[in-house]
């Protein structure tokens, strides 16, 4: 498909732009959204149309003017082509996500992240994912496995809006909890030692919030899933560089520990690339 839209392109727009579009594109339900560089942006629309052709299930796509940033890891979105929303439902695994895309985190590139770390999970597990957005690690993990609950905490209300949503959509009462707030402050006051998995899929947060994971083990055993951004020169390894740094931090507090897995879970720019540890503690 990304090459298919490059070729189509290829006959509306000069050719020097066609190599300035970006190969990939993320859709969200009936939402496509593209990233423009300078010289691609004057095209927007014919990029936009496009895409709707291409994508006979897309109604609607943005242009994303912003990285992802701050605490709601949200970005800023423009409308260009289709039905003007930003609200859709994401179907993956059998789970349905109502999501808007423009003011809560989402991203569809992580759905082998949420299957493989559901495979892990046996029967009767309490998870505590302390970066949770609108639910779906823990709506996957709560449909496809026996866990016995996965408290879900998020800072932004409005992601915990629509995980409520999705919590009903996917009919995980009980056992998906949503729990707005800040996740060290939360696993203080009501999740000490209640876990046997953690999952932190905040790259930007995960290093200094380490300590509160280790805090949600019960007996200070189980699994820790830790994301991280790392940037990396010509010749160095992105997930050995990752695992020095956490292995330090594990040993700084004094805690036994095993590194089993790390991958590359994708790039995200110019060597800079997302890695997961899987970190077996006790």
């Amino acid at each position: 498909m990304k090459g298919r839209l490059r070729q189509v392109l290829a006959e509306f727009i000069p050719e020097s732009v066609v190599n300035d579009v970006y190969n990939s594109y993320d859709i969200v339900g009936d939402i496509a959204i593209i990233r423009l560089k300078e010289k691609s942006f004057q095209f927007k629309e014919i990029i936009a149309e496009i895409i709707l052709k291409i994508h006979k299930n897309v109604k609607t796509v943005l242009a994303q003017t912003s990285p992802v940033k701050g605490d709601f890891r949200t970005r800023k979105l423009e409308y260009v082509a289709g039905e003007n929303k930003t609200v859709t439902i994401h179907r993956e695994y059998g789970c349905l996500f109502s999501v808007d895309v423009k003011k809560c985190y989402f991203s569809p590139r992580l759905h082998y992240e949420r299957m493989r770390i559901t495979k892990y999970v046996s029967e009767g597990e309490v998870i505590v994912n302390m970066f949770a957005g609108v639910g779906c690690f823990s709506i996957v993990i709560a449909k496809n496995s026996n866990a016995e609950k996965i408290y879900s905490i998020d800072i932004n209300p409005i992601a915990i809006k629509f995980m409520k949503e999705n919590v009903r959509l996917n009919r995980v009462y009980g056992r998906v909890i949503p729990i707005l707030g800040d996740s060290k402050e939360i696993i203080l006051q009501k999740l000490l030692g209640r876990a046997e998995r953690i999952l932190m899929p905040l790259p930007e947060k995960a290093y200094k919030y380490l300590p509160y994971a280790l805090s949600a083990l019960h007996s200070k055993e189980g699994w820790i899933h830790y994301y991280d951004f790392e940037h990396t020169r010509r010749c160095e390894d992105p997930v050995e560089k990752v695992k020095r740094k956490v292995i330090e931090k594990l040993e700084s507090l004094n805690v036994d520990y095993d590194v089993s897995f790390g991958r590359v879970v994708r790039t995200t720019g110019p060597n800079w690339y997302q890695v997961v540890l899987d970190i077996r503690i006790g």
